[in-house]
């Protein structure tokens, strides 16, 4: 069994969050695996975003403010 450390991006309305997270590589089975912490991690930067707590995602992650730029 091996281990990779990973960015995830999580885009949500006007923010993206860039969430480190583990893969695990093994022989049987589907893989790569998140490990069950890293599932949560990801799903409490999503809601959080979602309901526009920075505060809470920063926690967890980078997160970032997307801009439209104009053509």
């Amino acid at each position: 069994m091996n281990k990779k450390h990973q960015t995830k991006l999580i885009h949500e309305g006007s923010y993206v969050a860039e969430v480190d997270v583990e893969l695990i590589y093994a022989d049987e089975g589907w893989s790569p695996y998140l490990s069950l912490e890293d599932a949560y991690k990801l799903d409490d930067v999503r809601d959080a975003l979602r309901h526009d707590n920075i505060r809470r995602a920063s926690r967890l992650a980078q997160v970032f403010t997307l801009t439209p730029v104009a053509a």
